[in-house]
């Protein structure tokens, strides 16, 4: 069953959510904890960099939770977005086991998973690139 409605619903759905995700996410890093803070939890945890890191995090998942919402540039945004919850699989959560209460590898996996599909399968129709694309 092959329904394009269907298919443009879904990536919508899943990039609606993911991007809120990343958004919220990179607020709580601006605004909420700060920039300072965010880099000393980094260094902390031996994030390299942890200053600059801080400040790519919180801007990545900021504007890139923005984009993937409107759908804009959005492989791209996934791309990056992607490699940022593989970064921090690997320097954050993997030392820590697979379960997420146990601060572990299994929130990132999830979210490195949903973004390949984005990558894979594209916006979807319901889009800025959808719209800006259409012939």
């Amino acid at each position: 069953m092959n329904r394009p409605a269907v298919r443009d619903f879904a990536l919508l759905v899943i990039r609606a959510v993911l991007g809120i995700v990343f958004v919220a996410r990179g607020y709580q890093r601006w605004f909420e904890l700060g920039m300072r803070r965010t880099a000393e939890d980094f260094a902390a945890i031996g994030v390299p960099q942890p200053t600059l890191s801080a400040y790519l995090a919180g801007f990545v998942e900021l504007v890139g939770g923005a984009f993937l919402v409107i759908g804009l540039l959005t492989t791209i945004v996934a791309s990056v977005l992607a490699l940022l919850a593989v970064a921090a699989t690997y320097f954050v959560h993997l030392s820590n086991g697979f379960f997420i209460a146990d601060g572990g590898i299994e929130y990132t996996m999830v979210l490195a998973a949903a973004l390949f599909v984005v990558i894979v399968f594209g916006p979807g129709r319901a889009s800025l690139d959808g719209v800006l694309t259409r012939d």
